[in-house]
């Protein structure tokens, strides 16, 4: 079970499967720019989320198994494209 302190993007509950899947792929687009070989086990782990949710948990792992900066990177990024109202 994810932790509602982790419920943020694709892992957040309220959110419709479309809806899921855009983020997810997006996360995957950010993680690749932003990482290159670097974030490939998390790009997998996100891009098997998209067909298996059980596969989220591990997606959210394999963030929190990336190097700090590279960690910031991604959800600096992430935040800045999904933020409302701008």
């Amino acid at each position: 079970m994810i932790a509602a302190r982790d419920a943020f993007g694709p892992w957040r509950t309220d959110i419709e499967a479309g809806e899921r899947l855009a983020r997810l792929r997006s996360m995957q687009a950010i993680a690749r720019l932003c990482l290159g070989p670097r974030g490939s086990a998390f790009v997998d782990t996100l891009r098997a989320a998209e067909t298996d949710p059980a596969q989220l948990e591990p997606a959210l792992r394999a963030l929190d198994e990336l190097a700090a900066l590279d960690r910031r990177q991604v959800l600096a990024s992430f935040a800045a494209l999904h933020r409302g109202g701008r």
